[in-house]
Formats: structure tokens, sequence, C-alpha cells
């Protein structure tokens, strides 16, 4: 009677590479391990979920008179009325719709600008990168709160405006981080195959160099559309947003000169922007750990 031996696996063969479904179940796993992102995602779900839901919840206009001015919390209003009788909880539903398309439309603006120089720069090396890194240092040099102000009174306040300020004040991180990723991918076997192949430099940098790079990228972008956020907030306390439009910078901005009378019409919208950001960055946080699962391992 004979015995053949086991069949065992050959080490030089290699794994199979995971699906796309192996690989959003694994990222999710590693998302939820981080209890600080589940809640910054919850409480960032709830604030979208309102800004949804605003036109269904609130659909008279944010800036109507609904009451006596200066109403406080509870008294027929849930978080009172502002200096003028308008609804403090209306104006947070709908200031949510504008300060998550600001901060999500700048980012991707942000992200278009300094991923174009970022890549061109990281690719290519030479006169191309120092030129480009020159100019991005340039408009690192200037402070970026002081410079959108700078251009928004310029260019006279409106949502379109504000959105172009903050992509311009935004992109130059970006566009460091992204060169700093396809100078280390520029060199790799796969890169220089295509290029041994005629494959054209767009299509390279494109297709294979910039998909290689994208963890970093979602993460630096979602941080980004907190700073935004922050920044929209910032214009509007100031007087520069859009006068036609509710926001919860403008809610803040309302209330200052009655704080001591009226603490509710800034508190409110100062949570709601606090929560939100918070959130964001918690999101961002999480997000880190998950795409890129060997900071979680030196961890544990």
């Amino acid at each position: 009677m004979t015995h053949t031996a086991p069949i065992t696996p050959d080490r030089n063969t290699p794994n199979p590479e995971p699906t796309a479904i192996a690989r959003i179940v694994s990222f999710w796993k590693l998302f939820m391990r981080n209890r600080s992102a589940v809640v910054g995602l919850v409480i960032l779900v709830c604030v979208i979920s309102l800004a949804i839901l605003a036109p269904l919840i609130y659909p008279t206009d944010p800036f109507r008179m609904v009451g006596r001015p200066m109403s406080p919390p509870l008294d027929g209003y849930l978080f009172g009325t502002d200096t003028l009788g308008r609804d403090i909880m209306a104006g947070i539903a709908h200031g949510a719709r504008t300060s998550l398309m600001i901060g999500l439309i700048a980012t991707i603006v942000a992200l278009g600008i300094g991923g174009l120089i970022g890549g061109l720069a990281g690719y290519y090396g030479g006169w191309i990168d120092e030129i480009l890194m020159r100019v991005t240092e340039v408009f690192q040099t200037i402070p970026s709160f002081i410079f959108a102000i700078l251009l928004v009174a310029v260019l006279t306040p409106s949502i379109e405006n504000i959105i172009i300020a903050i992509a311009v004040v935004s992109w130059p991180a970006l566009a460091r981080l992204v060169r700093g990723e396809v100078m280390s991918m520029r060199n790799r076997e796969f890169v220089q195959a295509n290029v041994v192949m005629g494959m054209a430099d767009w299509r390279i940098l494109l297709l294979q160099v910039l998909p290689n790079c994208l963890s970093p990228i979602i993460v630096a972008a979602s941080l980004l559309v907190a700073t935004a956020i922050l920044i929209e907030s910032g214009l509007a306390f100031l007087g520069l947003g859009d006068p036609n439009v509710m926001s919860w910078g403008f809610q803040v901005g309302a209330g200052r000169s009655v704080l001591r009378q009226a603490w509710w019409i800034c508190t409110f919208p100062g949570i709601a922007i606090m929560l939100t950001v918070l959130a964001i960055n918690l999101v961002g946080e999480g997000l880190n750990d998950a795409l890129n699962p060997r900071l979680r391992e030196r961890e544990q």
C-alpha cells in the first residue's frame, strides 16, 4: 500500500490578490476598530442628514422673521430666535447645507489644482519641479486666512468667490503631498514598464501613478473639508459671507453684539461648527488608520 505525500503550497507562488469586496470588508473592519472615528462618522451622518432634510423640516426661508426678537430656547422655538426674530434651528439646518457644500466643492477644486501641480512636479522633476515648487512656496508664505479675506474682499462676497478663495489658499499643501507621493512612485517597476511600452506620460500619471497615491490624498482631502468649513465660517462671521445665503458663520456674527443678552444666538451655531469639524477630523484619523494598516500594526 503506497502513501502519497501531502501536497504543500509552493512558497514561491504569490498569494492571489484580494477582491474588491474583500478590500472593502478589510477597510471597514480597520475603520470600526477606531471608536473615535465611529463616533465622528455618526455625528457626520447626522449633520449630512440634517442638511438633506432641511427643506422638508423647515420649508420656509431661514431669513424669515417668525417670532419676537431674541426669544430664548424652548420658548416656542427649539433654539430660540435671533435679533430679528429668525428661527435659529432653521438657520442651523439650512446653514449645514451651505457649509458642507462649500467645504466639499472647495476641497475638490483645491485637490484638482494641487494634484495637477504636484503630479507634474513629482513626475518630471528638474526645472519643472523647481518652478512649480517655487510658485507653491510663494503661496505658502502668505497667511491663508488673511489671503482668503483679501481675495473675497476684492472679488466681492458670494458663494462662488468664497469657494475660489478657499481653494486658492488650500492647494499648496496638497501639491506638496502629491509631489512627494508621485516622486516615490515614478521609479517603480510598473511605471518604468509602461514607459518602455511607449505609454503617454499623462496616461501613466493619471492611470498608474496617481491611483497608487490615493490613500494619503484621501486622508488629507477629508481634513481639508473641515478647514474649509472653518474658513467659510470665519469669513461669514466677519461679514464677508454671501448675504443671500444662510450659514453658521453668519448666525454667529449676527449674535456677537448681543452675546451677553442672548447667548444662544452664537452658542448653538458655534456648537454645530465645532461638532462638524471635530467629526470630520475624527473620520480623517479613522481613514488614516484604515488606509495605512502598517500604522495599526505598530500600535499593536
